[in-house]
């Protein structure tokens, strides 16, 4: 799902463990984790996993803190709980949504 200024209060506003990939286009490791991120919104219908491209919302990088991408949050009721930056592999990312449902 596509984050954006628009709909992040929608979005945070679940009891769903809430997973958001800050990411750029010009960004390797970013292109390296997106089909792990797709993959994961098929496969975890019980968490609600977004995807904010910081060139298109620079406010929301700004607001939640993104100074490296990618940046992956975790959060709970609105707030973050959790947070890896850079590349992870699809068992290490998975063990993080685990570990923060």
């Amino acid at each position: 799902m596509d984050v954006s200024k628009e709909n992040v209060e929608s979005v945070l506003s679940t009891d769903k463990l809430v997973v958001l990939d800050f990411w750029a286009s010009w960004c390797g490791p970013c292109k390296m984790l997106l089909p792990i991120v797709n993959e994961l919104i098929v496969e975890r219908p019980e968490v609600v996993i977004g995807k904010i491209n910081v060139d298109e919302n620079v406010e929301l990088a700004k607001e939640f803190g993104i100074r490296n991408l990618p940046t992956v949050l975790f959060l709970k009721d609105g707030k973050v709980i959790d947070r890896f930056s850079g590349g992870v592999g699809k068992p290490e990312f998975t063990e993080l949504i685990n570990k923060n449902l």
